[in-house]
């Protein structure tokens, strides 16, 4: 039986690895996808992961997601459940920063912990041979030379199937509750973006519900040798 692996712990010594190993001072290379909900983004990222590490023998990949959660609540001297809003797409009201402010010495405004969420992002996409699921990534990273920006799409009936067997609705529960959270997920990237963003934002968009995931991932292996990305 397979071992467990610590994603978290992952994450970190890969990161640790190639700070201690790179031999160029360039910014990444990194990979950022972002996915319309329903999508395999992480099913995708993993699978990425194992073949681009299958080509490389040194400098290996990892990816990360919600590791970027507990890093950023650790450099905020926070508990993760603290900021854990922010990642589901939620802001506190008025009423609730009130009441933190006066009833919390380690408060942090909404715009502190958003801000940090990016910094901590912008490192890991730096230092590079990595992955990054969501989170604004392709906001936070579109600058650096080596990178690759994928956005994941699907079928909206094909995407609330997926989504209605993971949560026990039936597809017209699971229709809106995904398009609620496509919307969340666009104000969340365009806050890093700094405006509104659109798919320009992107290097290559794949149909999820037309192309297989093993499909993906050989397109994008294949784009990022193209790029002297991955070599």
């Amino acid at each position: 039986m397979a071992t467990k692996i610590d994603l978290a712990k992952y994450a970190r010594e890969c990161l640790q690895k190639r700070e201690q190993n790179k031999t160029s001072l360039s910014p990444g290379p990194v990979v950022t996808i972002s996915r319309e909900f329903g999508c395999p983004g992480k099913k995708i990222a993993l699978e990425l992961t194992n073949a681009i590490n299958n080509k490389k023998k040194r400098n290996k990949w990892c990816w990360v997601s919600k590791e970027i959660l507990a890093e950023s609540a650790d450099q905020l001297g926070l508990n993760p459940g603290e900021i854990q809003y922010v990642f589901d797409y939620k802001k506190k009201g008025i009423v609730d920063e009130i009441i933190a402010a006066q009833t919390k010495k380690y408060y942090k405004s909404d715009k502190k912990i958003r801000n940090t969420i990016g910094n901590v992002i912008k490192k890991i996409a730096e230092t590079g041979n990595v992955i990054i699921v969501g989170r604004g990534g392709a906001a936070i990273a579109k600058n650096i030379k080596n990178s690759l920006h994928i956005k994941l799409i699907g079928d909206i009936e094909w995407r609330a199937k997926n989504v209605g067997k993971k949560r026990d609705m039936d597809i017209d529960e699971a229709i809106p509750f995904i398009l609620d959270y496509d919307k969340k997920r666009k104000i969340f990237l365009d806050y890093y973006r700094g405006k509104t963003s659109d798919n320009s934002i992107f290097d290559l968009i794949y149909n999820c519900s037309t192309i297989s995931s093993e499909d993906i991932v050989t397109s994008i292996i294949h784009i990022l040798e193209r790029r002297k990305i991955l070599y």
